[in-house]
Formats: structure tokens, sequence, C-alpha cells
């Protein structure tokens, strides 16, 4: 059989094993993934851990997904890492290859993307857009972002020196693509904004949206990373300013078919798994 995983500390609320189950029930794939919990500062361990018992059971190791804090880690394992992957410097996908390398991925900026422009229907080519935050989140959006065609992007964050390094680090790719590219404090963003993306954790920690209501363009789309009641507070206040609001859930569930794709070579259907998976949550399950 072959074997996947998520990777985290914490891991035991992921989704990701429900979401792989069924884009491998859907596509008629064998294979079993799992939640695995590492130890902080035992990435490497971790992984090795992984391959070395599914090689004991007769199965094979073919990858796994990284989240929080490893992401870091796991761009440092790899021999053989995407460029979108090099830009972010974070991993979220791992493919453990036939000769023992590791390739490393970040689906995360594409999955947002992906959401953005097919669920939502929202184009993103032309348009201007505000990233709010510059940490790892941030980072592993900001490429794919520029490569989807936006005409402007604006880095929005407390420490505008680490907004600026990431505007820096994309400066070339923003070139290549024609568009501008910004970095501002959070209280100095000027002017307003098609999509606003949030990409800070201060709806999780029950803070305030920290930018002001004016980036707001009517009917603009304003997302939050995360979902759930971590997401709840950005959305309220993108709803009670004419924004039309957006979880991060599309976007969990459309990284994770990138990453199927990388592993398996076949596009999962997406848009039904996240239907379904928003279906079951309203439902409480």
């Amino acid at each position: 059989m072959d074997l996947y995983c998520v990777m985290g500390n914490p891991v035991e609320h992921s989704r990701s094993p429900r979401i792989h189950a069924r884009f491998a029930e859907l596509c008629g794939q064998q294979m079993d993934y799992s939640r695995r919990l590492v130890p902080v500062g035992a990435f490497a361990e971790g992984v090795a851990a992984f391959r070395r018992e599914a090689a004991e059971h007769g199965d094979t190791a073919r990858g796994c997904n990284v989240t929080v804090p490893f992401k870091f880690d796991a761009a440092a394992l790899a021999q053989h890492t995407s460029e979108r992957a090099v830009l972010a410097q974070a991993v979220n996908t791992l493919r453990f290859e036939a000769d023992g390398s590791i390739h490393a991925d970040n689906t995360d900026g594409i999955g947002l993307v992906n959401d953005i422009v097919r669920n939502a229907a929202v184009p993103l080519a032309g348009r201007e857009l505000l990233l709010i935050g510059a940490g790892g989140a941030a980072a592993g959006v900001l490429g794919p972002l520029l490569d989807a065609g936006a005409a402007r992007i604006v880095v929005a964050n407390r420490t505008v020196g680490k907004a600026m390094a990431l505007v820096q680090r994309h400066a070339a790719l923003a070139l290549r693509h024609g568009a501008t590219l910004e970095a501002w404090a959070l209280d100095e963003v000027p002017g307003n904004f098609d999509v606003v993306v949030n990409a800070t954790a201060s709806s999780l920690a029950g803070d305030a949206v920290p930018v002001r209501a004016q980036v707001l363009r009517p009917g603009a789309l304003a997302v939050d990373l995360m979902y759930g009641p971590a997401a709840a507070g950005f959305m309220a206040w993108a709803e009670a300013h004419g924004a039309v609001p957006r979880d991060g859930l599309g976007m969990l569930v459309e990284q994770a078919a990138e990453a199927f794709e990388i592993w398996r070579g076949v596009r999962p259907p997406s848009a039904q798994v996240l239907a379904e998976l928003r279906a079951s949550l309203a439902a409480g399950q």
C-alpha cells in the first residue's frame, strides 16, 4: 500500500486525512493517509521513522503534507525544491522519490488562487490586492498571486521591515509579470483594493482586524486563510463593511488537491469535495 500522512504538532485537528481519503475514493487510487504527531525539533527523525515503519510492514511511504511548526524544517530536508517553495522559503508537501531523495513543494498559494478564481469565480488578473501579514502564510501565497496576474499587490505588516523583505524576495517575479509590489505598515496602507487577504492570526487571537475598513472597495472579496470559528471575526468585519467574505476552507481543499496531483498524477474533483465538506461542517459533523 502507498502511504501518505500529514505531520505537525498539533495535528489531531487536521482535516487532511478526510479530504485525501475522499480524493482517493473518487479517483480510484489505492492509498492510505494518516496523521502523525511529531515532536518539536524532530521533524527529520519523524520523516525517517515514517518511511522506515512503512517498509517494515511491506508498504511504501510516498509523501507527506507538512503543517505548523515544520514547514521550514521540511524545506531544509529536501534535495529538490520547486520554484514557488524556494520563494516561500517554506514547504507543505514532500514527495518521496524511488531513489530515496525528497522533492519539496508549497501548494498553499496555488490552492488560494484556485479557490478564488474557480470556486469564488473572482478573476485575479489585472486586480489590486492587499495581503495582510508577512509571515509564513503570506510568504506561501504571494508568488502564486503574482503568477495569477495581479496588477498590484500591497503587503502590509505590523513590522514593515518584514513586509519589505518579503517584497524584495519577490521583486524579480513581480517584474517578470509587470506587477507593482509594495510594502506598507498596517496603519498606513494607501488606497483600496479588489481583493483583501488576511494571512495573520488576528481572528484566531480574537484581535481586531489590523487594517482600516477603507481598504475595502465596495463588493471586494475579503479572504481569511483560516476557517471555522478562527475566521469568524474577519469575515464579520468584511461583511459589515460591504465586502464579500470568504474563509480558508476552499484553500485547504485546493492545496490538498494540488498535493494529491503531485503525488498521484491525477487531478481530484476538488469543488465536489469542498461542497461535501462545507455541508458536513454546517451539519456539525
